[in-house]
């Protein structure tokens, strides 16, 4: 028996290879599993990154991509020369600012309300709140008109007259369209953002709430003491892959909830509905792509930036 331990020894001493090869076998279903968000990423981010290079060509069809004529930097000069470079650069970073703060504070709330609830009532809750992010943001534009609509929407026929109001044109009046935007939108990814804080807490060890409860903490001081602060990390990595990005806009949000009104373009103008428009007008895909690529940078430098900060503030909390 001796002798047989000590050939197997020496076999393995000899042959590094199969050490390896059973280390990595014991991996394998989960290499397996990996391999179809792999092929996914692989085939929907890294192989059209060859085409970045259209951003720098005049595009045509017939030319190809790279057969195509080079004009350097001129497709960029449609975002920072217009007159409405301002507009939709302050639209898409303050509402994506509004959007990160508000539907952030919103999801750990409600994950934190389902976390105390037990049995059917907390299935049906989690189904409710996550149904607005199944619907389609056409439908949810007609809902938001059926709201909103000057002669038979809801609010200026029943809850204005109710407080002795008048009618307002809802669709004319760019002023109300932030908060409208706003709402909307946490009312449509709350739900979905809620998932992840939700599984992170009933992760916890109950074992510290316990001991709280033990000490006479009550529900706030359980939540500020206990529950933020193991949360931390999990709000960090969302924050951080949202400020990436800031310069993004949900396109059916601003596009077809407003439903593409020209009066509103002050407020509902983004740098994803400007460049679509001009696209529409133009048919420049070269500037399309343009757009595209300034987008992924600007994130690119934005997530590295924030988590510089974050790494200098707490290290243990920095995504890389």
């Amino acid at each position: 028996m001796t002798d047989v331990k000590e050939n197997k020894r020496t076999y393995l001493n000899k042959n590094p290879l199969h050490i390896k090869w059973g280390k990595w076998k014991r991996f394998i279903p989960i290499y397996i599993m990996m391999l179809p968000g792999f092929l996914y990423l692989f085939i929907n981010n890294y192989m059209p990154l060859p085409g970045l290079v259209i951003a720098f060509k005049q595009y045509n069809a017939r030319k190809g991509i790279f057969g195509s004529n080079w004009i350097g930097f001129k497709n960029f000069e449609y975002l920072f020369k217009t007159s409405d470079a301002w507009v939709i650069t302050r639209n898409t970073i303050l509402y994506n600012v509004a959007f990160i703060i508000v539907n952030t504070i919103m999801a750990v709330l409600v994950a934190v309300i389902l976390s105390e609830l037990n049995g059917k009532r907390k299935k049906v809750y989690q189904s409710v709140i996550l149904l607005p992010n199944l619907i389609s943001t056409v439908i949810i534009g007609y809902l938001v008109f059926s709201f909103f609509s000057v002669e038979n929407g809801f609010v200026n026929n029943s809850l204005l007259p109710a407080f002795g109001m008048k009618s307002i044109d809802w669709y004319s009046e760019p002023k109300y369209w932030p908060f409208i935007i706003i709402f909307v939108s946490a009312w449509k990814s709350v739900g979905y953002n809620c998932i992840v804080y939700l599984a992170t807490i009933l992760g916890f060890d109950r074992a510290y709430y316990e001991s709280a409860l033990v000490d006479g903490a009550n529900r706030w001081k359980q939540f500020k003491y206990i529950t933020l602060p193991l949360l931390k990390p999990t709000i960090i990595m969302l924050t951080l892959m949202a400020v990436g990005r800031i310069f993004y806009s949900d396109f059916g949000l601003f596009y077809q909830v407003p439903m593409n009104q020209g009066a509103l373009y002050s407020t509902t103008n983004t740098i994803d509905t400007y460049v679509y428009r001009g696209l529409l007008q133009l048919g420049n895909i070269s500037m399309s792509a343009a757009a595209g690529l300034y987008q992924s940078v600007i994130g690119f430098i934005l997530v590295l930036g924030a988590n510089m900060l974050v790494r200098r503030v707490d290290k243990d909390s920095a995504l890389i």
